[in-house]
């Protein structure tokens, strides 16, 4: 079916953030226009008192109602300006987070990349490090699977860092806490795959149920999956999570550099980051 809305409503439907744009271009170009019209016309410089009910921010309802019309001229005549402030908002936002995330990232990198009871894949000692914050009830991270382990047998000099963000359901932070009492069994990324690639819900039933195919020991999975570690380890994910900003899975960091979700190009995306920071040096990833 096709879209009954003017073309500018459908641009400001599908970008809600040029709504914030409105009030601020309406009363700059308000103002302008009515600056311009108090000098060239000759009914406006009969007005003695204008000039001054404009400085005061007091208006008449007749200069009320000119102010409108102009602006809807305007705005109307130039309804591309919508889109230049998104544009200006849209790249103003994007420095503001990166640089509040690379802050971020910079005073809490050892816990992000360097922390020792982490669970990873890949080079344990690698000279870069890939972190990924997932969920394993979430279909996105499922789908960014792939890439990671491309990317942990293409490079061996690569790390992965798994920061367990059980968002999605209950369910979620049961399958989390045995995949890291599994981490104490040293058979962390081999169940992690295993549930990733399992079809249906995540929970502690099935969770347990991949983890004695694969041969772990349940009674002790049991008993570390509800210890005080596993449930530390947990809560400094969250609270990690909440620093950075991270809402949403999968989230991968590389350096200072974010890819949140799982993009069609995730490899290339993190093999190309993996590379600049390689040349480029990264102290703490």
């Amino acid at each position: 079916m096709s879209n009954p809305r003017p073309p500018l409503l459908r641009v400001l439907a599908d970008r809600p953030a040029a709504w914030l744009a409105i009030p601020a271009v309406a009363a700059l170009a308000g103002l302008v226009l009515l600056g311009q019209s108090l000098v060239s016309s000759p009914a406006a410089n009969a007005q003695a008192d204008a000039p001054a009910a404009a400085a005061s921010g007091s208006f008449s309802a007749q200069q009320r109602s000119d102010i409108e019309a102009i602006v809807k001229n305007y705005l109307v005549t130039h309804p591309e300006i919508f889109l230049e402030v998104q544009t200006a908002l849209e790249t103003k936002m994007e420095k503001e987070q990166a640089a509040r995330l690379k802050s971020v990232i910079s005073e809490n990198a050892r816990d992000i990349y360097r922390d020792p009871k982490a669970d990873i894949a890949g080079n344990p000692d690698g000279d870069i490090t890939v972190v990924e914050f997932f969920d394993y009830n979430c279909g996105y991270c499922k789908r960014g699977l792939g890439d990671i382990v491309k990317l942990v047998e293409s490079d061996p000099k690569v790390r992965v860092v798994f920061k367990e963000l059980p968002i999605l359901s209950k369910g979620s932070e049961e399958a989390s806490r045995v995949a890291l009492a599994a981490g104490q069994q040293g058979k962390y990324w081999e169940l992690h795959q295993a549930m990733l690639n399992a079809k249906g819900v995540l929970n502690e039933a099935t969770a347990l149920q991949l983890a004695t195919k694969l041969g772990l020991d349940i009674d002790k999975l049991k008993k570390d999956m509800n210890s005080p570690e596993v449930l530390a380890e947990l809560a400094k994910a969250e609270e990690l999570a909440k620093k950075l900003g991270v809402n949403g899975t999968p989230h991968f960091l590389v350096g200072d550099r974010a890819i949140p979700g799982a993009p069609g190009d995730l490899f290339e995306q993190l093999t190309a980051h993996v590379g600049e920071l390689r040349k480029e040096g990264c102290s703490y990833c």
